[in-house]
């Protein structure tokens, strides 16, 4: 006969405190594992977008016209509204994150379908966004006018400016994939089993909103403030 291992049965007598994967001891251990694994690669992608963001401060300090002319063409209409957007969906995820330790499962499921309905609400914002910029000649390389007297600085605004944002929304579309399945999971079985995955996720949707928030003023009120 099978004992169950020390691991998964609680001290109080019986009760199952998580699931424990090999080569971990104990639910506490893993999870210290899993959080830190996630602060790392929150970190790696920290200095990724640090580099994209050095070079767009080289550039603009050597095209400081060019750039803030550009910047007048961005939409800030739809920008402003991307932003507001995504920090009302931080804060669901946050009440989620808050559900799930609390247990009370519908309301975790709701709070993370919100968050992830905020998402595709942001992303079909600056899909149209993107729409326009093609309409209004400004993406590089397939079909981009500008006044001559700033087309190579406005041009190498505007190829920061899709590469940065381009980024930005492959690294939504992840969080959304991530935050629906764990509100499927979540209707599926239990939210406190869920909670902290929940919660590592809720850190890579915040890295998401901080890096727009980041984004916002360098692309949309150079030449506004």
């Amino acid at each position: 006969m099978v004992s169950a291992s020390p691991a998964a049965v609680a001290p109080s007598g019986g009760r199952r405190a998580g699931r424990v994967a090999e080569p971990f001891e104990d639910v506490g251990q893993q999870r210290a594992v899993v959080s830190l694994g996630m602060w790392i690669f929150l970190t790696t992608e920290t200095l990724f977008f640090g580099v994209l963001f050095f070079a767009y401060t080289i550039a603009r300090l050597q095209a400081s016209e060019a750039f803030a002319e550009a910047s007048r063409h961005t939409n800030l209409v739809l920008g402003t509204a991307n932003t507001a957007i995504l920090l009302t969906s931080s804060l669901f995820m946050a009440l989620a994150v808050r559900n799930a330790a609390l247990g009370t499962r519908k309301r975790a499921a709701a709070f993370l379908l919100v968050t992830a309905a905020l998402g595709l609400i942001f992303t079909g914002i600056k899909l149209a966004e993107y729409a326009l910029d093609y309409r209004e000649q400004l993406v590089p390389l397939i079909n981009f006018a500008f006044d001559p007297r700033y087309a190579s600085g406005a041009l190498v605004f505007f190829g920061l400016y899709f590469v940065t944002t381009g980024l930005h929304l492959v690294h939504l579309g992840i969080g959304i994939a991530l935050v629906v399945f764990f509100a499927w999971r979540v209707l599926r079985s239990s939210a406190r089993n869920a909670a902290r995955s929940i919660e590592t996720t809720g850190l890579y949707w915040h890295f998401v909103d901080i890096v727009w928030i980041f984004l916002y003023p360098c692309l949309y009120l150079v030449a506004r403030s």
